[in-house]
């Protein structure tokens, strides 16, 4: 299958749908389980979170989930199981993005805290989009 048939066949709801999960998956990460932890790691404070502007951050935010999870989508194809696209899901999380984040934080000597919990998001956001995905 070429580019332009898989982008043609992307399930949109699906693809919606699942950037939006990497929002719940990102409020719970960065919020209950592990705030405190990722501020301490990055060097952000409450009021350096204050400071950013919430439409352009989260707004970009979504429009780059929302890029991810139709790539995801291409990748994981329409014919897919909810085991193959968590499994996929994972794959991208774990393997690409994790490891992609590694070698930047590497270079810019970032303390392995904030590798982890920042890593652990996209592993997880990325597993929690190819399942649903998967299930579409």
């Amino acid at each position: 299958m070429d580019s332009s048939s898989a982008f043609a066949n992307v399930n949109w709801i699906a693809a919606f749908v699942a950037a939006l999960s990497a929002f719940v998956v990102g409020a719970l990460w960065y919020g209950p389980l592990f705030a405190k932890r990722w501020m301490r790691a990055s060097g952000m404070s409450e009021e350096r979170v204050r400071q950013g502007n919430p439409a352009k951050i989260f707004g970009t935010a979504f429009v780059l989930e929302l890029v991810a999870a139709v790539v995801l989508a291409m990748f994981i194809g329409q014919e897919a199981s909810i085991g193959f696209g968590a499994a996929a899901g994972l794959a991208t999380g774990l393997f690409w993005v994790a490891t992609a984040i590694g070698v930047v934080y590497l270079f810019e000597q970032r303390p392995l805290a904030h590798w982890a919990v920042n890593a652990g998001y996209q592993v997880v956001a990325f597993l929690v989009m190819g399942t649903i995905i998967g299930a579409f």
